[in-house]
């Protein structure tokens, strides 16, 4: 926390945006959002796959409340400053190393596991000796190690009074594990040969539900896995778009020398050189020069534009040939690029009506399905079906609940489809253009330019009176 998130940021600045840590599903995203808006004067959207709070402030409010807020729910908040958008961190690589590994453990344990669960053995249908402790050691690795990720969540949202999807994960893992081992030591019974595994299930000792504990883990990580590799590629293309920007620039100082420096020490009005090969610095006016610009990755033209003296030029394009002496009129955030990577960063935290549907339920899912799990469990022992067939069907209504599709995939998928458009040349300003695209059906296009292959042919020859076409075309 900087000094900076000490000072109340007045009325006038209406936006502040917080990058969160800690949201794994969409019902932690709704649960910020919910605490932030009841701050006085705050309305807050959070997404959950950017992992970014839009806040818009209506009176003065200190950035350090914002962040205190967020913190007391139970996740973490840092202050997002206008700055170009840097090559992939740590934690985004980290991330999806650190889920490779766990995943690959508990694919691997996850076999033998649940096999000896459902007592098969390469000698036949049975279990050798001390199975039960073999089964131990093979599944405290998956749902403890491999697991960690959902438990770590769940404890942090125990200690705040709150509940996500992680929470059922967690649940169902540890539910199934723990009844699985009373189940295995309750009755020594199953150590001696069966006809087929089914009727391990109807023991006296209970069915085991490792195999399906292994099972929801590896389901889930596969998901986060996913996920996390599709939310590094979205950040990709904020980070091609900032890579099309220049690094350093050749300024011209009043006395007439030149001097190479960053490009954000670049100032409206201070004039700048380009050279054939360099990428122009800011947005600007060509005051000498005469040079052909690659305009292609700004503005989709598939040939190149012949700017000179007077001609505007964009940050961000090109200088095939020729040099040009440019004055700045637009530096930093207020460039054209800046505004296209704002664009895509718009789209990605913006919320479509199927996303907030899926908010809205995930808000509701846990808790709801937490009720569920205990009154199918209290309806079989009313029945007097007993303890082992009750608590077998709650946990079942745990697992079944845990993989939360509505609410990892509708946020993840918007995002990707935002980036990728981006990636494509096509800008959307907000999910909810992007929902509405699929009733489209007419497209109307100003400027030719944009939909050309970039191979010019020639289409029609018309001479002059006593030439021929092939005298033209020699």
């Amino acid at each position: 926390m900087t000094a900076s998130t000490q000072d109340p940021v007045p009325a006038t600045t209406a936006v502040v945006e917080l990058a969160i840590g800690g949201m794994t599903c969409a019902a932690c995203a709704a649960r910020v959002e919910r605490r932030l808006s009841r701050m006085d004067g705050v309305s807050a959207s959070v997404s959950y796959a950017s992992e970014r709070a839009t806040v818009r402030l209506e009176q003065d409010v200190a950035v350090a409340a914002l962040i205190e807020t967020v913190e007391h729910t139970g996740y973490s908040a840092t202050l997002i400053t206008p700055q170009p958008v840097e090559e992939p961190g740590p934690p985004a690589a980290q991330r999806v190393r650190d889920l490779r590994r766990r995943l690959i453990v508990a694919a691997v344990l996850a076999m033998p596991l649940m096999d000896l669960s459902l007592g098969w053995s390469f000698i036949g249908w049975a279990r050798i000796e001390h199975w039960q402790w073999i089964l131990i050691g093979l599944s405290v690795p998956v749902v403890g190690w491999a697991a960690w990720p959902f438990h770590r969540v769940a404890l942090t949202n125990l200690r705040h009074g709150s509940s996500s999807m992680d929470t059922l994960v967690s649940l169902g893992i540890t539910a199934s594990t723990v009844w699985s081992v009373y189940a295995m030591f309750a009755d020594p019974a199953p150590t001696t040969t069966t006809s087929s595994p089914w009727d391990l299930l109807f023991l006296p000792g209970g069915g085991l539900y490792l195999d399906g504990a292994a099972g929801i883990t590896i389901f889930m990580l596969i998901g986060r896995l996913y996920e996390a590799r599709a939310k590094r590629t979205a950040g990709g293309t904020l980070r091609s778009l900032a890579a099309l920007s220049a690094r350093e620039v050749v300024r011209v100082e009043p006395d007439g020398g030149e001097r190479l420096v960053p490009a954000d020490r670049l100032r409206v009005g201070d004039l700048f050189l380009t050279r054939p090969g360099d990428t122009v610095a800011a947005d600007g006016m060509v005051t000498q020069g005469r040079s052909w610009l690659d305009c292609s990755r700004m503005t989709g033209e598939a040939a190149p534009v012949e700017v000179t003296e007077g001609d505007q030029v964009l940050g961000g394009t090109v200088v095939m040939d020729g040099r040009l002496l440019v004055r700045a009129t637009r530096v930093g955030a207020q460039t054209q690029l800046a505004a296209m990577v704002r664009l895509v960063e718009a789209a990605q935290a913006d919320k479509a009506a199927v996303q907030r549907l899926a908010d809205r339920i995930s808000a509701v899912f846990v808790p709801v399905v937490l009720v569920l799990a205990a009154l199918t469990a209290a309806g079989w022992l009313i029945s007097g079906a007993g303890s082992t067939p009750a608590i077998g069907a709650g946990i079942a209504v745990l697992i079944v609940a845990c993989p939360c599709a509505l609410g990892l995939a509708t946020p993840t998928a918007l995002m990707v489809a935002s980036g990728v458009a981006a990636e494509n040349g096509v800008f959307i300003k907000g999910q909810q253009a992007l929902e509405s695209a699929r009733t489209i059906d007419v497209v109307v296009l100003d400027k030719t330019g944009t939909v050309t292959t970039g191979r010019m042919a020639v289409a029609e020859v018309a001479t002059a009176p006593g030439v021929t076409t092939a005298q033209v075309l020699s």
